[in-house]
């Protein structure tokens, strides 16, 4: 239990919206998370947990992947809501997700099968094994809400960028 506490003090989960919801752009929202995620690692964060959902969630992990050039000791472990959790995406979302499972340091598997629940069975799982929540949030009900309401409840910390036009 102990070891578990340790590893989590050096953990980061990342929360925000699908495209479709977010106000900023894709390149506006990478930027921001980048200059986030640097920030983090000076900080001594060194894994960082994505829930591989399209928008945020990928952007995040690809620049996390990214960044591994010059920070060879970050990991990224990709926590999946349910099998095929991807299958009705476009093929080019596909495709960002097969990249980032492929350069993930672990792959965790939240629920075999689909069910209503299993996206914030996902983002607890996620809180739960972190230190800090990066978060893209427009101020919108949904599971990004939920997810950083929880984070504070668990006394997580909450870095909140602002998604506004």
């Amino acid at each position: 239990m102990a070891e578990e506490e340790e590893l989590r003090r050096h953990r980061c989960c990342f929360t925000g919206h699908r495209p479709e919801k977010l106000r900023m752009s894709e390149a506006e929202a990478a930027t921001v998370l980048e200059r986030e995620i640097r920030r983090s690692i000076a900080e001594g964060y060194t894994t960082y947990i994505t829930g591989m959902a399209r928008g945020v969630d990928i952007a995040a992990a690809e620049i996390v992947l990214r960044l591994r050039d010059e920070h060879p000791a970050l990991r990224l472990i990709c926590a999946l809501p349910h099998e095929d959790f991807e299958k009705r995406w476009s093929a080019s979302w596909q495709e960002r997700f097969r990249i980032v499972l492929r350069g993930a340091d672990l792959v965790r598997l939240i629920s075999k099968d689909y069910s209503s629940g299993a996206y914030q069975i996902r983002n607890v799982w996620m809180v739960d094994h972190s230190a800090r929540v990066i978060a893209v949030y427009n101020g919108t009900p949904g599971g990004t809400r939920n997810t950083i309401e929880y984070a504070r409840q668990q006394k997580v910390e909450v870095v909140t960028i602002h998604d506004q036009q």
